[in-house]
């Protein structure tokens, strides 16, 4: 068996230091970045997505899988750099103003980072300036945005509210989540989307760029 289909396999089963350990072997081994990528570490994160969807595993496991793979793009990313495997996509994520919760961002962020976006990470407690200056500077293709306390959502309307004010809005997609959040409040707020968990917010934002 090829030590790409091997990473795969470890992310997989959220063997955290095995994907690793793998990751540097393939790079040992010259083996191509894309290919160590694409084929072992999105393939991986993919077969998770689909497991936690069918409630085969949870967000625990979800966790230790975006662990994994931070370790290994921790390791690759100097060879991505020199390589030309250019990012899936360009993504803005915080939590909003008011909000200091961050679990559910940060395996967000991990899950994206591990599907091959370059991801800007804001952290908490981001007014809606803040995110609006982000997006007019890295342009990236989509704004995420997530909240925990109900009374906090409001402030995921004041960054849209912005973004149309500096005419920004049509720039950028904006999928928001959280506990508090739901398509009817995606919808009343005018955000593109909504996700009730990570593997279903990259689904979706992956059928916004045609992948």
């Amino acid at each position: 068996m090829d030590i790409v289909k091997n990473i795969e396999e470890a992310v997989v089963s959220r063997k955290i230091k095995e994907v690793k350990i793998l990751t540097q072997q393939a790079l040992d081994q010259n083996i191509p970045p894309g290919e160590i990528l694409n084929n072992g570490l999105i393939k991986g994160l993919a077969t998770i997505g689909n497991l936690f969807e069918r409630q085969e595993i949870f967000i625990p496991e979800l966790l230790m899988a975006g662990m994994a793979m931070t370790e290994a793009l921790t390791l690759m990313k100097p060879a991505l750099e020199k390589s030309d495997v250019p990012p899936i996509g360009k993504l803005v994520i915080g939590t909003v103003e008011g909000d200091v919760h961050d679990i559910g961002k940060n395996i967000v962020s991990m899950m994206f980072t591990g599907s091959g976006f370059q991801v800007t990470d804001l952290g908490v407690n981001v007014p809606a300036k803040k995110f609006v200056e982000i997006v007019e500077k890295e342009k990236p293709d989509v704004l995420a945005l997530s909240c925990l306390y109900t009374p906090t959502r409001l402030a995921m309307n004041d960054v849209i509210r912005l973004l149309k004010e500096k005419d920004l809005r049509n720039r950028v997609k904006v999928i928001i989540g959280g506990a508090p959040i739901d398509q009817r409040y995606a919808d009343m707020i005018g955000a593109d989307g909504y996700a009730p968990d990570p593997p279903a917010g990259i689904k979706k934002v992956m059928e916004w760029l045609g992948r």
